[in-house]
Order: C-alpha cells, then sequence, then structure tokens
C-alpha cells in the first residue's frame, strides 16, 4: 500500500528512494520559545542538540529523545516539541507576512490558526508575529474539539504570548466576521500518510474511501471559512498527506471555485527544489527520505481576490474594570484588566478593539489570567508568571532544583526554606514556571490539575 501512494503521489523513481525511510525511526526536534530562551544551546543544554533545523531559525534537531515530561523548562514554556516538517508552514508564513507587506497595516495584523490543537503551528506563529511586529497583532487559535481545544488552550498558556486567543468554533462560525482576517491558516484534518513512518494507527485507518472523505471535509472547511478573509489576504493550506486530491487538488478547487489566486508552485511562479523539497502544481511536498530530517507535510499559499469580503463594522473596544485596575501592575504592558466569573484578566490595550469584537465567539482564553478574585484579594495564576507579559518584579521568586520543580509540576507537596510567606514564584534555571503560596511549613500548589504530570518522577 504504502509503495503504491507513494508511486502515485511522486513517481516511481523517487518513491524507491523514499520507501527505505518509512522503515527508519523518526527525527525528533524542538522549537525554541525566542521570547522567553536566547541562547538554546546554553539554556537548553540539557538537550542532546544535534544542529538547526531546516524550516525555522528557532528549530533544533535533536540526536535522541528525551523524556519532555521530566524536564521543568518544558514546562515554562521554553520550547515546544514539533516535528521538523511541521515547521514547513511556519516558514510560508513568515515569507508571506513579509513578501506582501502585511507588516505595515497602520493597525494590529488579524491571523486565523482555523485547526489549531495541539499548538505547534499556533505557537510558531506567534513568535513569528512577535518578532515582526512586536505586540501590534492579534493570533485566534482554534480546535472545534472541545477536548482538544482544552489542550490547545493549555499550551497557549505555557507558551506565554498574551496576543493570542483561543476559541472552540466549527469553520462556519467565523462567517459572521466577514473580511476581518488577514491570514488564515488551515492545518485541515487529513488522511494522514505523512504520518505512517510516527504514527501506526495511521496506517491501520487509511483507505481510499477515507481520502475521498476526507477531501470531502476540507472543502467544506475551506468553503466555511473563507468569507471570514479580507480581500487581499493571504491562505495558507496544509496538510501531513500526500494525496493530490487533499493538497493540489483542494488548492485548484479554491482557483476555480472561491477566486483565490496561486502564490506558490509551478501555478505561482515559485519553485522550491533546495533540500529535497518537492514542486508540485501549487505547493510544496515533504516526504521522508527526500527530507533529511521530519515527516510528511503539503503546504500552499493563494491570495483572495476581490469578491466584496472586507470587514466594514467598527471594532468593539475593551473596557476594564475600574476597581481592578490596581492588578494592572502585575503586568509589564497596556493593558485592561476585566472580570470573567471569578476571574482577573488582563488584555493588551493595543488589541482591546479586536479582542472586543472576537468576543461574540465565547473566547476559552483571552489576554492574561491574572488570578483568581477572592473577594478584594487576588490568587495569581501560573499563566500570570508564564506570561510574556508578567511584570517580573511582582512577587518574591524562589529558584529551585530539579526534584523540588518536578514535585510541584506533580502537585506533590514540598517546602520553601528561607523564603518569605505568601505567593512565590518558582524558578527553573532563570525560567518562572509556577507559583505557590509559602505558609511556612508547606505550600499551597496552584499548579493548575489539567497540567499536572502524571509519571512517576
Amino acid at each position: 500500500m504504502l509503495h503504491s501512494i507513494l508511486e502515485r503521489a511522486l513517481g516511481a523513481e523517487k518513491a524507491e528512494v523514499c520507501l527505505p525511510a518509512f522503515s527508519l525511526p523518526s527525527s525528533v526536534s524542538i522549537r525554541y520559545n525566542p521570547s522567553k530562551v536566547s541562547s538554546p544551546e546554553e539554556e537548553l543544554s540539557s538537550l542532546d542538540i544535534l544542529k538547526k533545523s531546516s524550516w525555522c531559525s528557532w528549530g533544533r534537531d535533536l540526536s535522541s529523545r528525551p523524556v519532555f515530561t521530566l524536564d521543568p523548562l518544558f514546562h515554562a514554556g521554553c520550547y515546544y516539541v514539533q516535528d521538523s516538517s511541521a515547521m514547513f508552514p511556519g516558514m510560508i508564513f513568515r515569507k508571506e507576512l513579509l513578501e506582501n507587506h502585511l507588516d505595515s497595516l497602520g493597525r494590529p495584523l488579524r491571523v486565523l490558526d482555523l485547526c489549531a490543537a495541539p499548538g505547534g503551528k499556533s505557537t510558531d506563529l506567534a513568535s513569528s508575529l512577535r518578532d515582526c511586529l512586536g505586540d501590534r497583532f492579534v493570533l485566534v487559535s482554534n480546535e472545534v474539539m472541545k477536548g482538544r481545544a482544552a489542550v490547545l488552550s493549555d499550551n497557549i498558556a505555557v507558551w506565554g504570548d498574551p496576543n493570542v486567543v483561543v476559541t472552540s468554533c466549527d469553520p462556519s462560525a467565523f462567517a459572521s466576521l466577514e473580511g476581518f482576517f488577514d491570514i488564515i491558516l488551515a492545518d485541515v484534518p487529513c488522511s494522514g500518510e505523512g504520518m505512517f513512518r510516527k504514527d501506526q494507527r495511521a496506517r491501520e485507518e487509511w483507505s481510499p474511501e477515507l481520502v475521498e472523505l476526507c477531501s470531502s471535509r476540507q472543502r467544506r472547511i475551506v468553503a466555511d471559512v473563507w468569507p471570514a478573509l479580507r480581500d487581499g489576504g493571504i491562505f495558507i493550506y496544509s496538510t501531513c498527506t500526500f494525496e493530490e486530491v487533499e493538497n493540489d487538488g483542494i488548492a485548484g478547487w479554491m482557483e476555480e471555485n472561491l477566486g483565490a489566486e496561486p502564490l506558490l508552485g509551478r501555478k505561482g511562479g515559485k519553485k522550491m527544489e533546495e533540500n529535497g523539497v518537492v514542486t508540485t502544481e501549487y505547493g510544496y511536498l515533504l516526504v521522508p527520505g527526500l527530507v533529511e530530517t521530519g515527516e510528511g507535510q503539503y503546504c500552499t499559499a493563494l491570495m483572495k481576490k476581490t469578491c466584496g469580503h472586507a470587514w466594514k463594522k467598527a471594532l468593539k473596544p475593551l473596557k476594564g474594570d475600574t476597581s481592578l485596575s490596581g492588578f494592572k501592575d502585575y503586568l509589564n504592558i497596556g493593558s485592561e484588566v476585566l472580570r470573567a466569573g471569578d476571574k482577573a484578566v488582563g488584555i493588551p490595550s493595543a488589541i482591546s478593539g479586536e479582542v472586543g469584537t472576537l468576543s461574540a465567539l465565547h473566547p476559552l482564553r483571552r489576554g492574561v489570567t491574572v488570578g483568581t478574585l477572592k473577594g478584594r484579594d487576588l490568587v495569581p495564576s501560573e499563566d500570570l508568571v508564564l506570561s510574556l507579559a508578567y511584570a517580573g518584579n511582582a512577587f518574591p521568586q524562589a529558584g529551585v532544583d530539579r526534584e523540588t520543580a518536578l514535585r510541584y509540576l506533580r502537585r506533590d507537596s514540598i517546602t520553601l526554606d528561607g523564603q518569605p510567606r505568601g505567593y512565590v514564584v518558582l524558578m527553573f534555571k532563570g525560567h518562572p514556571f509556577g507559583v505557590v503560596k509559602n505558609l511556612g511549613n508547606r505550600v499551597n500548589c496552584l499548579h493548575p490539575l489539567s497540567r499536572r504530570i502524571l509519571m512517576e518522577i
């Protein structure tokens, strides 16, 4: 089956070259957080870094796979574990962002990552946007499946960018935001041949019927969200399949039916032959055995021609709760602090209008969860100290060793000798990763249950 799939996608000659790679172990790579880590080879020295990844300057290929769960720096949001080929859409995003001058709109750039869980591409986009635009962007990270959306929300909180909004909506829900987004990335569900080496279940579940089902679903997803992209906006489409009907077939359908202009591949006049990338009619295909590391990935980009989709409504800026204004001191950015149930939430002032407009989607996460309100007092949130917006001097800090850090992350009991009573931020190798209330002979752990380590230390 695999040989016939490869032969159909690549031709007989390339298929023979690629086939042996699918019996080899998968490569291992990470992408570090440039807002938290400046020198990965030094700060992430516990990882066996081999070399820089091909598609992202923040990516690193590893020589072996450590137990990431037992690394406190992973829980501090210092890096994300991501296949190197999965970084390729992020590279395309960065190129389109700059080449189409989307960094000079005179307002915050609006980006949607439509099928975002568990968060690899969203954290990549957030780093790229912050590197290019500072705080002049809003990224909506969406996942329709509620369980996966909860994981996505946790991963976004750990990464720490306050300009990311997490939603859990069907693609059709975004049609109400006609012409709102400048860039949409859709890494859509697919038949998954690109994961055959890494995921035995993908092999077992594959069938020609699944390919047709996925192709139909992909057209529906793209058509549903298309109105939310403004005229002249960029649509980045990616999959982890080799099937033409799910890749170039969808791009061709978009050109013919939606008024999309191809930007990449032979149609777009942009070939890419380096590093083993296969140029297709509309985009690029990465296949194990041709690319040095990573699994399968397809990516293309198309521009939306003028068809009357432009955001014409006024934004709805959020206004902070004046009774909570004192909590702004916990943040290092201009912000509006709102009351959301029993939570105090800080929204960056630079994107208050965009976030307020997005409230119609009932976000799971927006801005920074500063903490839980207890009368007039605030119990600080772990999300606060993980955030890039955290004012680092708001609470005392305590550096701890690896064993103590892991005990906190398991929600086991710990003590902090020599530390003041009250709220204390826990640090590991200079990076905040948690917060406790120190009672002297014991501490109250504020690590969220959904992020608790379950494995034995």
